[in-house]
């Protein structure tokens, strides 16, 4: 999960402007102020990256940087066993 979370953490800051002091795992992407376009454009980027489809919803905001990454890396895991990623 090591990389899913530094891949997150850059993305964040390189691409959302968020200042890296405010990075810690348990804070929410609402409280990095992320409004629910720039949640769904996050995730559409670690999509991409990653190529593993994640669920968005209303609550994708109040997750946790830890919990975002958790989503990708148990997406990478399924995806590593063969399985069909969610």
């Amino acid at each position: 999960m090591d990389a899913v979370y530094d891949h997150l953490v850059t993305v964040l800051t390189d691409k959302f402007e968020v200042d890296a002091k405010e990075i810690r795992p348990d804070i929410t992407l609402t409280a990095l102020e992320l409004d629910s376009l720039a949640v769904v454009e996050l995730y559409v980027t670690l999509q991409e990256h990653w190529g593993v489809p994640l669920e968005e919803d209303d609550s994708a905001a109040e997750l946790t940087l830890e919990q975002v990454a958790q989503a990708v890396a148990t997406q990478l895991s399924g995806a590593d066993r063969g399985g069909a990623p969610r």
